[in-house]
């Protein structure tokens, strides 16, 4: 159910992100880097998400607390690996209540927490993640309204970083050193060059086809290479280990849902 086209992030959807905030390339991909490492989705093409057990906790009256502390509790922690695991615990959790589940975790590029729906811009949690689920261009979208939506815009229009954390990630973005990492993040983008984005989409649909490129990062270094040239040995392209239109367009096919 948390799998849709999955389609990587385009140059329209970040330039659109750019012209809503206000905010130039280098900010946004801090932001990017910072919250997901830079890609919105898993290898098996659900979107990325950190399940929070004390959110469930307080959304559903600390009813569960007792029968399933993993995933119900007042304390913040328990989150286990990255990746699939977060699913099985919000799995574990839509059994008890879904909506609730959907809403206590974070999603895709931006990772917006399901309960700021609103104020990304979804009727709801349910359509949120289903837009979350169909492309990249639509997680950061979710993550423009919420910015929008609480006047954060200003404080990466001014780099400030400390402000942007507390609003953004919470009381305790301290302790992750979130605004260390985006001013970090901010300065090496600023110098450039940026991430190419038909690189970084190729890498992606390369994962998603069980080649490996050795991360989704824009930068288009030996490991993608080497997968690549896999990947045209196996699609019958000529084994040039360049990312040409032929085996771009090859990867999107490969890829469609």
């Amino acid at each position: 159910m948390f799998v849709g086209r999955s389609e990587p992030l385009s140059d329209e959807g970040l330039d659109q992100a750019a012209d809503e905030l206000g905010v130039g390339l280098p900010a946004l991909w801090a932001v990017m880097t910072v919250e997901t490492r830079g890609c919105g989705f898993l290898p098996d093409r659900r979107p990325k998400i950190l399940f929070e057990r004390h959110i469930f906790s307080k959304r559903t009256g600390g009813r569960f607390d007792a029968v399933e502390p993993d995933v119900s509790n007042r304390k913040a922690g328990g989150y286990g690996p990255d990746g699939p695991q977060q699913y099985e615990r919000l799995e574990q959790a839509m059994a008890l209540d879904a909506v609730a589940a959907l809403e206590s975790a974070s999603w895709g590029l931006g990772q917006v927490m399901g309960f700021n729906a609103g104020d990304s811009g979804y009727s709801g949690v349910r359509e949120m993640v289903e837009a979350m689920c169909d492309s990249e261009d639509a997680q950061f979208g979710a993550m423009v309204g919420y910015v929008k939506s609480n006047d954060l815009a200003r404080h990466l229009q001014r780099g400030e970083w400390a402000d942007f954390a507390y609003r953004y990630n919470g009381p305790d973005f301290q302790k992750n050193k979130y605004d260390t990492k985006l001013e970090n993040a901010f300065a090496r983008y600023s110098v450039g060059p940026l991430p190419d984005i038909r690189v970084r989409a190729a890498q992606l649909r390369l994962i998603y086809l069980g080649y490996n490129p050795g991360g989704v990062d824009g930068w288009f270094g030996q490991n993608s290479q080497k997968a690549l040239l896999r990947f045209q040995q196996d699609s019958g392209l000529a084994q040039s280990g360049f990312l040409d239109d032929t085996s771009i367009n090859a990867l999107a096919e490969a890829t469609r849902r």
